[in-house]
């Protein structure tokens, strides 16, 4: 385990989530599900997998106090704050660069932050047969998610033949990757699913340092030399600082996964949900009357279908007459939506003032 890291992308806007959610304080650092953050829970998942000073974060400026705070166990060094966006492929790239210097022989997993995962013990098994599959050859490994219906908004992983691998300590199936697939339409999605070999792409990878700086070396040596110029800095923070801003904004699927010479899959046995919006929320709270959703105790007459999360203690929330509506309380705001109209609360940042984003 000594050789083995984790490196968790904490970044994002908090648009979806609002009013709960703010800039400074997105999805992986809410509570919505108990007492734990979703960062909070993505570290503790690492457990027993992962040493503790072995987990690396990396996230902004504007969310870095908050992450500080939801991991108060991981060593101050390993949690750092890009000093501006610049997609995936740069961020994980700042991520292998920070976790070569302290071992140029690690093997690595790339987590994102937000995801609600519950069976900790699968997890544990899938993570660590791709990390001993990664450890032992030069191919690049990614997590596929069994798709559960037709989505349009996921990435998909076609997978090609099943390999025979002379690894018995292996619990899990590892496939090749025939390509990567664009988000499609519902018919073509559907085509997916009845075809049968298609997995949802839940952005996590896991490759060793030396696998993943060569692929990088051929396809995009801009962020090979950035990685290699980080283990020669004699101050890390400066030199991130200074040349992380001129990096080329692109995706890891576009500038590493989808050229890579040898990418391999493993299907995920256990569960997982990105958590897209207060509809997703909505299937993990208690149900009171006709299908409402709720965190709170509500006074409700002739309301179903809605969802009702208040977070503001001592207060009371009372539904009449209302059908399929997304009501959230804050100390500061209220939202009241149609459920229909979820994935568009982001839009209301043009409407809001700025003490309230």
């Amino acid at each position: 385990m000594s050789k083995q890291y984790a490196l968790i992308l904490a970044g994002g806007s908090g648009t979806r989530f609002w009013p709960l959610s703010r800039n400074a304080k997105p999805k992986q650092l809410l509570n919505l599900f108990g007492d734990t953050t979703l960062l909070g829970q993505t570290i503790d998942r690492l457990k027993g997998l992962i040493p503790v000073e072995n987990i690396f974060i990396l996230t902004n400026e504007l969310q870095e106090q908050g992450v500080r705070e939801c991991a108060p166990e991981l060593p101050a060094e390993n949690i750092f704050a890009e000093p501006a966006k610049r997609d995936t492929a740069p961020a994980v790239a700042l991520g292998i660069g920070l976790i070569a210097a302290r071992d140029p022989e690690a093997t690595m997993m790339v987590l994102p932050a937000d995801q609600l995962i519950q069976d900790t013990a699968s997890y544990h098994q899938v993570m660590a047969d791709a990390l001993t599959v990664a450890a032992s050859s030069e191919s690049l490994l990614t997590i596929g998610i069994k798709p559960t219906w037709p989505c349009p908004s996921y990435g998909y992983i076609e997978r090609g033949d099943a390999l025979q691998l002379d690894m018995p300590e292996l619990k899990n199936q590892v496939y090749q990757v025939s390509r990567f697939r664009e988000k499609p339409n519902p018919e073509l999605a559907q085509q997916f699913l009845d075809q049968g070999n298609f997995s949802w792409n839940a952005g996590m990878f896991i490759w060793s340092i030396a696998s993943v700086t060569k692929e990088l070396a051929q396809h995009t040596p801009e962020l090979a030399k950035f990685i290699e110029d980080i283990a020669a800095a004699d101050d890390t923070k400066a030199f991130v600082k200074e040349n992380f801003p001129e990096l080329t904004p692109i995706s890891i699927d576009y500038a590493l996964m989808e050229k890579a010479k040898t990418v391999l899959n493993i299907e995920a046995t256990f569960d997982w949900d990105d958590v897209g919006s207060w509809i997703s929320v909505a299937k993990y709270l208690d149900e009171q009357g006709d299908n409402n959703k709720t965190n709170t105790e509500l006074a409700e007459i002739d309301s179903q279908n809605n969802i009702v999360f208040n977070a503001r203690p001592g207060t009371k929330v009372a539904l009449l007459g209302c059908d399929d509506l997304i009501v959230v309380q804050t100390d500061d705001a209220l939202l009241v939506c149609n459920r229909h109209q979820a994935d568009a609360i982001k839009n209301l940042g043009g409407q809001l003032p700025a003490e309230l984003l």
